[in-house]
């Protein structure tokens, strides 16, 4: 819906206008899997990769030493990146090209023969970064005194970051050439499982994404059909996701040991330049919050159902007695790009590209990849964005989600492929401020306390399934890497584990039914990205934090915004906060955003009829 409209409108039966759903146009990476254009650019990176290495390997030392040491090392820096640039191009393209549909073999083929491929040529580029770590500090730091080499200051300090845990080179080779038959080979499995899963709804077989969107319905009959095919097919299944999650959490345990990391965390911290001691802090303040909010939003909301509990197939549940409608492709743009353009012209100016360039793909597919995600492909193209976009007021705010995402990315972009890249922590700031923003200005025109509480109401729960939730998942991962190192995990295990973890945080509100101790079987982020969820609890705390500086004072807030978000990778999260008076290793940091969920509970409480 537009946003000057009032959040009455939709609360009409009228169906919402049939859109033609956007689907992504590849060609800006290239016109087709046997393009000659591919082709070509496989042969470059072969030929790139291998005459690097002949170049430089053995090398970096002794041209360290000369006078030319900054603008030589500087030359290889800047042709490690641009190498970096085209095998990032071909691998988005072939990651693109399977995501449109996973269950075809020829694109499964196509995916598997890229990654291969790039594997092959990238071999002859890991000893770059190894022997950059290996070169004397004092000297690199002098030689960094040429822009050639200065420019690349934050990816350099980061590279050393990694120092201690970097092994001897021929290791790391070998770790590098099994990661697509190791890793990679069960991540792809577990992928198009998924997707081949078929959930039978009140006759109908449907794939997970509308399954799982049914337990949105009005009709508690649907949600509950729907809840019961999920537990029907996750249980059947639970053999193979048991053995996926035991053969990657081991193969993690040995990296781990071998790397020297001591958590089970240790290395996605790394990664994403965040100390222990912050994630720590927050995972303790929002676990200590969980019946402040969750525990108190769901027995609130089971209370509005006239249930003492609400069953697990209702916690997300439209509220009852509340005629709601689908949103319509085109309303859901506008409200979007309203929202960003009230914001900052030149956000929405950057989103609006999405649209009208064809960088987005919207519809369910068979065989699509599930969920939605921005992927930023490289600086010398530009992000695209995967939704599986029902109509729901959940999807308009994914959209939301996806194109801040998108923004970023775009932003960043002119720092180049090395620096470009985001730390988790802070690459779901502008995905979780996009989303503020459009909420927030649909709430400015909602015109009745009825309206209001079915906004506030579903800003609530998608905060607890932003907080709440995904730090329960990291919870999850915890124990499960943990008790892993033990020995290999049984079924009944990991379900223990779940259970577990979602009783302590989801409370007594919510009735965890036989069958929903599967539930963990179909959440991507432990197999591809392990401990990646925390990033999303800590993206919404520091966006409520964000926008409370930005309601307090917002004169020049969006250009320092921005500025943030063009900063992509060159920057610790303390330097880019300072700006903004926010410091994340200060208790208070969390209380900020722990506080704005807890306000809005209590609205709730106190509104008519609650």
């Amino acid at each position: 819906m537009p946003f000057s409209m009032t959040f009455a409108a939709e609360l009409s039966t009228a169906p919402a206008k049939a859109d033609v759903l956007p689907e992504w146009n590849l060609a800006d990476l290239y016109p087709a899997m046997d393009s000659p254009a591919l082709a070509a650019d496989l042969e470059k990176a072969d030929a790139a990769c291998k005459a690097f290495e002949e170049a430089y390997k053995g090398k970096l030392a002794d041209m360290l030493a000369t006078p030319e040491a900054g603008a030589a090392l500087g030359a290889a820096v800047k042709r490690y990146e641009e190498i970096d640039d085209l095998l990032g191009r071909i691998s988005s393209y072939g990651s693109l090209v399977y995501a449109g549909d996973t269950s075809d073999q020829t694109r499964a083929k196509f995916y598997g023969d890229i990654q291969e491929r790039l594997t092959d040529a990238s071999t002859h580029l890991l000893f770059f970064t190894l022997e950059l770590n290996r070169l004397d500090d004092a000297a690199l730091e002098a030689a960094m005194a040429e822009p050639a080499l200065g420019h690349y200051r934050p990816f350099l300090e980061d590279l050393r970051k990694d120092k201690p845990y970097q092994l001897e080179d021929r290791i790391e080779q070998l770790f590098h050439e099994k990661s697509n038959p190791s890793r990679g080979a069960w991540g792809r499995l577990f992928d198009e499982t998924m997707s081949s899963l078929r959930f039978s709804v009140n006759g109908q077989e449907l794939a997970i994404e509308p399954t799982l969107n049914l337990m949105q319905d009005t009709k508690e009959e649907v949600r509950k059909a729907a809840g019961q095919a999920l537990v029907e097919v996750f249980s059947k299944n639970l053999r193979l996701f048991t053995l996926i999650t035991n053969t990657l959490a081991k193969d993690k345990e040995i990296s781990d040991r071998w790397r020297g990391f001591d958590d089970v965390a240790a290395s996605r911290h790394l990664a994403n330049r965040v100390e222990k001691e912050v994630v720590d802090a927050m995972t303790a303040a929002i676990r200590a919050s969980f019946p402040r909010l969750s525990h108190r939003y769901y027995t609130l909301k089971a209370h509005w159902f006239g249930k003492d509990k609400l069953e697990f197939w209702d916690r997300n549940a439209p509220l009852p007695k509340v005629e709601t409608r689908d949103i319509g492709w085109s309303e859901a743009r506008d409200t979007v790009l309203g929202a960003y353009g009230a914001f900052s012209p030149k956000m929405a100016d950057i989103a609006r590209t999405f649209f009208d360039k064809s960088w987005i793909d919207a519809p369910v597919r068979p065989g699509k990849s599930p969920g939605a995600f921005a992927h930023p492909t490289v600086p010398s193209v530009h992000p695209y964005v995967l939704l599986n976009y029902q109509g729901k007021p959940r999807d308009v705010m994914t959209l939301a989600h996806e194109l801040g995402h998108g923004v970023h990315q775009v932003l960043a972009g002119r720092q180049g492929a090395l620096m470009a890249p985001t730390p988790l922590t802070l690459a779901e700031t502008a995905s979780v401020f996009g989303e503020m923003l459009t909420f927030r200005k649909l709430l400015s025109h909602a015109e009745t306390p009825q309206a209001r509480k079915i906004m506030l109401a579903q800003k609530v729960e998608d905060m607890i399934n932003t907080v709440v939730r995904q730090t329960a998942f990291y919870s999850f991962e915890r124990l499960v890497h943990t008790e892993r190192r033990k020995g290999e995990l049984t079924a009944d295990q990991i379900n223990a584990l779940w259970m577990q973890v979602q009783s302590e945080s989801l409370g007594p509100g919510i009735h965890l039914g036989a069958g929903y101790e599967t539930f963990w079987t179909y959440i991507p982020h432990f197999i591809h990205s392990p401990f990646y969820v925390y990033a999303y609890s800590f993206g919404d705390c520091l966006v409520n934090s964000l926008y409370a500086v930005y309601e307090g004072a917002s004169e020049g807030f969006a250009e320092r915004y921005l500025e943030m978000l063009s900063a992509g990778g060159t920057k610790h999260h303390a330097e880019l906060l300072a700006p903004f008076g926010l410091d994340a290793r200060e208790p208070a940091f969390w209380q900020t955003g722990l506080n704005l969920i807890d306000s809005m509970i209590t609205e709730l409480e106190q509104m008519e009829g609650a």
